[in-house]
C-alpha cells in the first residue's frame, strides 16, 4: 500500500515537473544577446499549477523542520510565501540595498561587472534558526550564496536552497554546496 501511495506521488510531481517545464516561456537574446531569458511568469497564470509547486517544495523540506524561508528579491517573493505558509513558518524578505525601512543587515558580493548589496532586517532570523533560501532561478549562485552570508550573520543555519529552475551548465550548485543542498522543481 504505501509503495503504491509512493508510485504515485512520483507520477504526480514528474507530472507537475512536465507541466512547469511547458509554462516556461524562453526569450532569446534578453536581457543581451546570446543570452535565453527563461520567463517564470506564465506559471503563475495557472493558479493550480502555483499551488501544485509550492506543494511539492513543501513536500521536499517538511520533514527538515526549517524555522523560516528566506526569499531573495523579487521572484523569491513570489512561491516563498507559499511555501512558508504551507510549512506554517515565517517568510523573511532579502530584498537590494535600501529597499527595506528598519534596520538592516547587509552583505556586499561581487558580481561579473562589480557588486551589489543585499539585506534584511535586523532579527528577523533568530540565531540558531535553520533557514531554507528561496529564489526562482539558479545561475551561478552568486546571490544565493550572498544570502546564505545574511544568514551566517544573523547566527542562524542555512538549511538548504530551493529553486523553480536550475540551469545546471553554470554549475551554481556547486557554488552553494559549501553552504548546502539545492533543490530545485525543473533543471535545463
Amino acid at each position: 500500500m504505501l509503495r503504491r501511495i509512493i508510485l504515485k506521488l512520483r507520477l504526480i510531481w514528474k507530472l507537475v515537473e512536465e507541466r512547469i517545464k511547458s509554462a516556461i516561456r524562453n526569450i532569446p537574446d534578453f536581457p543581451k544577446p546570446g543570452i535565453q531569458f527563461k520567463d517564470i511568469t506564465p506559471l503563475f497564470l495557472d493558479p493550480i499549477l502555483v499551488n501544485d509547486m509550492a506543494e511539492k517544495v513543501a513536500t521536499f523540506y517538511a520533514s527538515k523542520n526549517a524555522d523560516c524561508i528566506l526569499g531573495i528579491e523579487s521572484r523569491g517573493f513570489l512561491l516563498g510565501p507559499l511555501v512558508a505558509q504551507k510549512l506554517g513558518i515565517p517568510f523573511v524578505m532579502v530584498r537590494k540595498k535600501g529597499k527595506l525601512p528598519a534596520k538592516t543587515i547587509s552583505y556586499t558580493y561581487d558580481l561579473e561587472y562589480g557588486s551589489d548589496t543585499i539585506e534584511m532586517h535586523e532579527g528577523a532570523i533568530k540565531p540558531g534558526s535553520k533557514v531554507i533560501i528561496h529564489d526562482d532561478l539558479l545561475a551561478t549562485g552568486g546571490t544565493a550564496a550572498a544570502a546564505a552570508e545574511l544568514v551566517k550573520l544573523a547566527g542562524a543555519e542555512t538549511l538548504g536552497f530551493s529553486f523553480i529552475i536550475d540551469l545546471t551548465f553554470l554549475n551554481g550548485t556547486e557554488r552553494l554546496s559549501a553552504y548546502a543542498d539545492s533543490h530545485s522543481l525543473v533543471q535545463f
